[in-house]
């Protein structure tokens, strides 16, 4: 898709802000706000449809930049790319007929300049680059902020700017709508236990080249593990890379997984309450200190533990010290 240049934008944005300023604030109650507190939840669809490690990336990108949803970003890397599954010309390499290239179609000089005026994370190419999934959704969090989605000030007029159709404006809200989960659907989750008493160490997100899937709670050898929520034990044992694991099954269909257990204390087929001990802390498999490495799952795609219990209200772990 075309964007133009920075230098050309200034006063396009400017005019769009004078325009959209009107319904600025609906729009920006329709979609919430990008801090962990207020973000929405992803959807069944969003969950279905977005590949785990792009879901993750909107989420983290999105934080950067109060005001702005996830559900925005993830809906422009749907049209514009597919998540990045297109194989069009420019999504991988080259660029498109407008000059456009990667996975969230940028021109070549307005990344650049987007990455001069904001910091991407380690995690990406260095340079950074536009092909890269986490440079380009980094970049593209950036270019949405300055241009009005900060704090919800001109949320359309942002999208406008990323591209110039009040046509894409509209595909963009309604695929962010379909990405979101209802209240009730959030609802559903709430309730859920902690597994273990400690302290979360390393996150759910990029870890340099590689992508950690769960959320790390540091605790001493053979402290307890509980079951998240009750649901029915579908494998406990070892596991490559998890030392020995147990994997839960709930009623509406998430997978919990606790892995580098010292010992497992439950069977697969089993079935286990809520709070229920199922194992006790280890240091088994590619672990460097005792701790559980906990995942949540559905569909396929992981979820971070640490925003699932924040939409809950609760604290999955900081309890000790």
């Amino acid at each position: 898709m075309l964007k133009l240049a920075t230098t050309v934008l200034g006063a396009i944005v400017a005019l769009v802000v004078l325009v959209a300023a009107a319904v600025s604030g609906v729009i920006s109650a329709a979609v919430g706000r990008g801090d962990s507190a207020t973000a929405s939840q992803p959807s069944q669809a969003a969950l279905s449809d977005i590949p785990g490690d792009y879901l993750a990336l909107y989420r983290h990108a999105a934080t950067t930049c109060p005001g702005l949803d996830w559900s925005i970003l993830a809906a422009i890397g749907k049209i514009e790319t597919n998540h990045g599954r297109s194989n069009l010309p420019g999504v991988h390499s080259g660029s498109n007929k407008a000059g456009a290239g990667g996975p969230m179609q940028f021109l070549q000089s307005t990344f650049d300049s987007v990455v001069e005026r904001h910091h991407i994370p380690p995690g990406g190419s260095t340079p950074p680059s536009r092909y890269n999934p986490h440079d380009a959704i980094y970049a593209a969090a950036g270019y949405l902020c300055e241009s009005g989605a900060h704090d919800g000030r001109d949320l359309d007029g942002a999208i406008y700017a990323y591209n110039r159709a009040d046509s894409y404006v509209r595909k963009v809200l309604d695929q962010a709508s379909t990405y979101r989960a209802t209240h009730a659907a959030q609802h559903q989750a709430r309730a859920w236990t902690s597994p273990v008493n400690g302290r979360c160490t390393s996150e759910f997100g990029p870890r340099g080249a590689r992508f950690h899937s769960g959320q790390d709670i540091a605790a001493p050898v053979g402290t307890p593990i509980h079951a998240a929520t009750s649901g029915r034990v579908i494998d406990a044992g070892p596991a490559r890379g998890y030392g020995l694991w147990v994997r839960i099954r709930h009623p509406n269909g998430v997978i919990t997984t606790y892995g580098h257990n010292h010992r497992n204390h439950v069977h697969p087929g089993e079935r286990v309450r809520a709070g229920q001990i199922i194992a006790q802390v280890g240091n088994r498999g590619h672990s460097t200190g005792p701790h559980l490495h906990f995942e949540i799952e559905t569909a396929g795609q992981k979820l971070d533990p640490v925003a699932v219990y924040q939409r809950q209200g609760t604290e999955l772990c900081g309890n000790a010290p």
